[in-house]
């Protein structure tokens, strides 16, 4: 674990998921499949789904748009644009560009990072940093995917899992910041067993399934995140006076309620402590921690001053966790 040094927190927060709800029983008519094999499987019962002329723009829009009405003031300063997806409107311009422009950030700068799932929580990596050492003032981040939109509804493996939302947050200086420790990690060697093929369709001298849509051998991924995610969960608890027990809540990113299970049970972190957003919201790759946040912070379970550890996972295979004070 790196302990930190901050000067940053996050001041405001807001996520937006699109109204079409893909419930079991619609996919039922889809592929061989039905609402108790899912549910048992993945925990999942709905997810949303993106209209036709609807893109990961559009969702970070209204992420921030939500983000606005909660904080009205928060857009003043912002100096940079982060923007974590996989599932840009096109390879340029970028989804930060987009953002900016629709609320006319006129003095800040624009970046989009690619992390899969783990892009909300590298991206907060990634501001806090560029805050604390004074290259920022005020950072706004945007977690969005349109998953639906790279998914092949006749693979039952994958459609039953992913949805699609966005989170917005603001990081901005503070003289005593919140971010108390960070950890981060990749094992490239496991990129065949979650990808989407793009302009290349092998890797390393392997044939690529998929023709553009995401491809996920889960039970390899799984293996790896219930074995990497709890040994990064240890790493980042270390530095605490009473270890594991000093978290107040768990947000890992929420792949499948099932192996969010396991992880928290290898963490030593009970479900009680765990919050999630697949149940309604499925698999939304770095939208997933945001979403879940916002879920526990509207029915009152976080509160300012509560220890937050956030874990996102996920294709690369990257990982990566942060300690937050609320």
């Amino acid at each position: 674990m790196n302990l930190i040094q901050s000067n940053s927190r996050i001041s405001a927060l807001g996520t937006y998921v699109p109204e079409r709800k893909l419930t079991n029983d619609d996919l039922e008519a889809l592929v061989d499949t039905n609402d108790e094999w899912i549910v048992q499987r993945t925990g999942i019962r709905e997810r949303r789904i993106a209209a036709d002329d609807e893109f990961t723009s559009h969702l970070c829009i209204k992420a921030v748009e939500d983000l606005l009405r909660r904080y009205p003031n928060a857009l003043d300063g912002v100096d940079l644009v982060l923007a974590a997806t996989t599932t840009p409107d096109y390879p340029f311009p970028t989804v930060s560009c987009l953002v900016q422009d629709a609320f006319k950030l006129q003095n800040a700068g624009t970046l989009d990072l690619s992390a899969a799932c783990a892009g909300f929580t590298y991206a907060l990596h990634l501001a806090n940093g560029m805050v604390t050492a004074g290259l920022h003032r005020k950072v706004l981040i945007i977690a969005g995917e349109c998953m639906s939109k790279t998914i092949d509804y006749t693979d039952r493996s994958t459609c039953i899992l992913f949805g699609d939302g966005a989170g917005a947050a603001v990081v901005e200086y503070t003289e005593q910041g919140v971010f108390l420790g960070s950890h981060m990690g990749s094992d490239g060697s496991g990129g065949q067993h979650v990808y989407r093929s793009g302009m290349a369709d092998t890797l390393r001298g392997q044939k690529l399934d998929g023709n553009g849509k995401v491809v996920q051998n889960g039970r390899e991924v799984y293996k790896w995140a219930v074995r990497t995610v709890p040994e990064g969960v240890q790493r980042l608890s270390e530095s605490l006076p009473g270890g594991i027990e000093d978290i107040n809540w768990f947000i890992p990113h929420s792949a499948n309620l099932k192996m969010i299970d396991s992880i928290a049970e290898k963490s030593g972190i009970g479900s009680e402590r765990t919050l999630t957003s697949a149940e309604f919201y499925g698999n939304t790759s770095a939208a997933s921690i945001p979403l879940a946040l916002q879920l526990a912070i509207d029915e009152g379970k976080v509160k300012r001053g509560d220890l937050l550890l956030m874990y996102g996972f996920g294709a690369g295979l990257t990982h990566s966790g942060v300690l937050v004070r609320w």
